[in-house]
């Protein structure tokens, strides 16, 4: 039986694949915490709880689910069992404060997604969910021991924060999603997937009572990690749906888009104007240079004719040799009146059609290095480091000297599967805005496995305009994004400006 048990830590299981919605996301990280005490080779404790991870290889349960590894501390093992996969792993308490019952297992082998805390407000009549391994559902669904150490997905209930009070002197949060023996030390999240407290005691409904949930709260929680030395995530941004947030997206595209017509609109009219009030001067002067050359013209011919009548004067005076040149003078002035008359220029005038504006594309230029600044109002954030992102945008969508983006539109693109994380990012840069996107998925086990094979088959080693692998890069990354959710978990949008 002992071995029998203690092989079960060990053995190989299934995991059901979460659901593509926040709090699946956060489920990824959610774990079964097992506990098998032997002493002198018989088993004399067994018991289960729940926990979340808070880092990739520490997990935050009760501390009375560590009650046998108190009581017996040689002589436990800890198994932890995580939602998805295929193998549970062997753990060891690092930290543990009986007070606030909270408790901090270290274990190695596998990398799971950490919970990030809420650090925002909380306000009584917010929907809650809480998740974990109630021990009633498995004494109902469980067939034998190796259930309680098989990856599966833990169960979900809802209902509404109802408060904060004391318990025994820690801050405990009232809510009303069902909890029972088993979701000790899983986690009570809000509606967006963050963390706001540990679940940990329930009240008992006698002669139709209702039952209510007590979760360690966020200000303890974040008290213990600080005294356990232990990083970890913190997020303060209200909770807004996807939906909302792309809504909001295309409500603020749109509006510029519209600021943009009528700017052009403005532009166009104002320069419509313009032209006209340059056309018109143009016409007055073109008129009153006519109006010259004719005057012109027209004493040129008078001089003439004056000229001609005086060689017929000369020719009577007997001065024929002045007479001629009078006479061919004034035929000259009178030729050369016609002529300027004939040729006088026109008073209509013709300004040349406004040229096309052309905006100079500055997407293949390189932008050196960048610093990106996380913009709240237009991000969605649920896990996610706010922190600055610093770029080195070089030539032709290469980032970083070594990551080539593809083009799309006035943008660059590039699909980012990670090795370590559970989390695909699709990353965008507009080089004209300097606009950095990062669309964050945060996937299954399963679902990253085939993304990471899809990267593996076409990823180009180091930049490259070399149209061949251009073209395949371009192929695998809509081949990934085809696989993706309708809708992704996190939207982070960056201002960014050149650095220092």
């Amino acid at each position: 039986m002992i071995r029998w048990l203690l092989l079960l830590l060990a053995a190989l299981g299934w995991a059901v694949p979460a659901a593509a919605d926040d709090i699946a996301a956060t489920g990824r990280g959610v774990v079964r915490v097992v506990t098998i005490a032997v002493v002198d080779g018989q088993v004399v404790g067994f018991g289960h709880g729940s926990g979340v991870a808070i880092a990739p290889n520490r997990i935050v349960t009760n501390a009375h689910v560590m009650e046998l590894a108190d009581r017996y501390p040689d002589n436990v093992v800890i198994g932890i069992v995580p939602s998805e996969g295929d193998k549970s792993y062997q753990g060891k308490v690092i930290a543990y404060d009986s007070k606030r019952d909270l408790a901090l297992i270290e274990f190695t082998g596998a990398s799971l997604p950490p919970a990030a805390l809420y650090t925002g407000p909380v306000t009584e009549g917010d929907p809650v969910v809480a998740l974990g391994y109630p021990g009633n559902v498995d004494l109902a669904t469980a067939q034998s021991a190796a259930d309680y150490i098989r990856p599966t997905s833990p169960v979900r209930s809802e209902g509404v924060f109802s408060g904060r009070r004391s318990l025994t002197g820690i801050e405990v949060l009232l809510h009303t999603a069902s909890i029972a023996r088993g979701n000790s030390g899983g986690p009570l999240l809000d509606r967006c997937g963050r963390l706001i407290g540990v679940n940990s005691a329930i009240t008992r409904g006698e002669e139709g009572d209702s039952s209510f949930g007590f979760a360690i709260a966020d200000t303890e929680l974040a008290s213990f990690l600080h005294d356990a030395d232990q990083p970890f995530a913190t997020v303060g941004t209200p909770c807004t749906s996807m939906e909302e947030r792309l809504r909001q997206d295309a409500e603020a595209e749109a509006h510029a888009q519209a600021e943009a017509a009528t700017a052009r609109r403005e532009a166009s009219t104002q320069a419509e104007m313009n032209r006209e009030e340059a056309l018109a001067t143009a016409r007055n002067a073109a008129e009153r240079h006519r109006e010259n050359v004719m005057a012109i013209a027209g004493l040129l011919l008078v001089a003439g004719a004056l000229m001609i009548g005086g060689a017929g004067l000369l020719e009577i005076r007997d001065q024929r040799r002045h007479a001629i040149w009078a006479a061919v003078a004034g035929a000259l002035a009178m030729l050369t009146a016609v002529t300027v008359f004939v040729l006088r220029p026109s008073a209509d005038i013709e300004l040349p059609a406004p040229a096309a504006l052309t905006v100079a594309s500055s997407r293949n230029a390189p932008l050196g290095k960048l610093v990106c600044t996380i913009q709240p109002e237009r991000s969605r954030v649920t896990m996610a480091s706010t922190a600055d992102v610093a770029l080195d945008w070089g030539r032709n969508g290469c980032m970083n000297g070594h990551t080539q983006y593809v083009a799309s539109a006035s943008r660059w693109e590039r699909v980012l599967v990670p090795d370590a994380e559970q989390t695909l990012s699709v990353l965008g840069f507009d080089p004209a805005t300097r606009t950095y996107t990062n669309t964050r998925y945060f996937l299954s086990a399963t679902a990253m496995a085939a993304a990471r094979k899809l990267r593996v088959q076409t990823s180009p080693k180091s930049c490259t305009i070399e149209p061949a692998a251009t073209e395949a890069l371009v192929q695998q990354q809509a081949a990934i994004r085809a696989a993706l959710p309708p809708l992704p978990n996190e939207k982070l949008v960056y201002a960014c400006k050149t650095a220092g």
